[in-house]
């Protein structure tokens, strides 16, 4: 079927590049469903649902998680692809697998968790994987598929890898499905952080800037369409186009407009004064939680402690281990470990 149906430039299952473990192939599913449906099933994956998208512990039920988040990636993500006819369930497995490394807290987690390896390394640390001093989600990401989950990774394939590790950061994925999700990253996280903010008070869609409107559109669903026609336009011509270096991308007057709202949104909402407060609190707990579990690194629980912890390479596992927890899993733990329990004696 995808010889048959999939264009030119799309990632065919029979074409990649393989597992680290070579596998029987199913005789129901391809390659990229299978990892599709491994990345569902994880535990990271189902964590996601209690993890911060932008808003941290949010009161309303209606702000997004990264689970919802990762849902909307998901499904910009597959409507660009079938559009273009590129492998959409490569695309799809991308999509699902591209934040499960994320901490709780959002990117602050993860600016927190980067800073505190780094004082490690001038301490003098060097990572035992031969990983790169720092911490990033993508990054994280591809560690948490290949080794964290489960109790040998998920084996997943090299397409699916690559989209994980370079969905952000530097360079760009290696297959066009990849660069799909890349930019269906970016178009859902744009256009429901603007929903959300609305939702929550601190921006009006008055004042989104005008040049945004003009050339995204007014409303969410408007500012979607644009995007993804866009990015389904230069798509075809790039599948059009024979030979050259192939880089789906959107036209220059939609990637100026979208570059401009992201402007907007850190000054207003990422990095504004209202979240402030709470950004202060949730630096603070993460801190706090790493030093405690640096300095006692037999207290990781589970698969992070023994040989992972006070024998092996402890800011490496204090790391994993932080980034694994969901918000409120973190906050119980900052709660049981610095705040006094009421005495019950008799």
């Amino acid at each position: 079927w995808e010889g048959k149906y999939l264009a030119a430039g799309a990632q065919r299952s029979a074409d990649g590049r393989g597992r680290a473990r070579a596998e029987e192939p199913s005789a129901t599913r391809t390659a990229y469903q299978r990892d599709r449906d491994r990345i569902v099933h994880s535990k990271a994956f189902r964590r996601l649902k209690h993890k911060t998208q932008v808003f941290i512990a949010p009161a309303g039920d209606h702000y997004r998680t990264r689970l919802t988040h990762t849902l909307e990636v998901s499904q910009v993500a597959r409507t660009i692809a079938r559009a273009l006819r590129l492998n959409e369930d490569l695309a799809e497995a991308v999509a699902l697998g591209h934040d499960l490394g994320h901490t709780p807290f959002g990117h602050l987690g993860e600016d927190v968790l980067a800073a505190c390896l780094k004082e490690c390394a001038e301490a003098g640390w060097r990572p035992a994987d031969g990983e790169p001093v720092g911490f990033r989600h993508a990054a994280q990401s591809l560690r948490v598929v290949d080794t964290l989950e489960g109790s040998d990774g998920l084996n997943l394939t090299w397409e699916v890898r690559d989209g994980i590790r370079q969905h952000s950061g530097d360079g760009r994925p290696n297959t066009l499905e990849g660069q799909v999700v890349r930019h269906a990253d970016r178009i859902a996280y744009l256009n429901h952080d603007v929903d959300d903010a609305v939702r929550a008070g601190l921006i009006e869609h008055e004042e989104i800037p005008s040049a945004v409107t003009a050339a995204l559109g007014a409303g969410r669903s408007a500012r979607l369409g644009t995007m993804v026609a866009d990015l389904i336009a230069q798509g075809e011509l790039v599948l059009a186009a024979s030979g050259g270096d192939e880089r789906i991308d959107f036209s220059a007057p939609v990637g100026a407009a979208a570059d401009r709202l992201e402007a907007f949104m850190f000054e207003r909402v990422y990095l504004g004064p209202e979240n402030s407060a709470e950004r202060e609190k949730a630096t603070r707990l993460l801190r706090l939680l790493f030093e405690h579990y640096h300095a006692n690194p037999g207290s990781l629980a589970g698969p992070f402690g023994g040989e992972r912890g006070p024998v092996g390479d402890v800011p490496r596992a204090v790391a994993d281990y932080i980034a694994g927890m969901t918000d409120r899993f973190a906050i119980d733990q900052f709660t049981k470990l610095f705040i006094p329990s009421p005495w019950r004696g008799g």
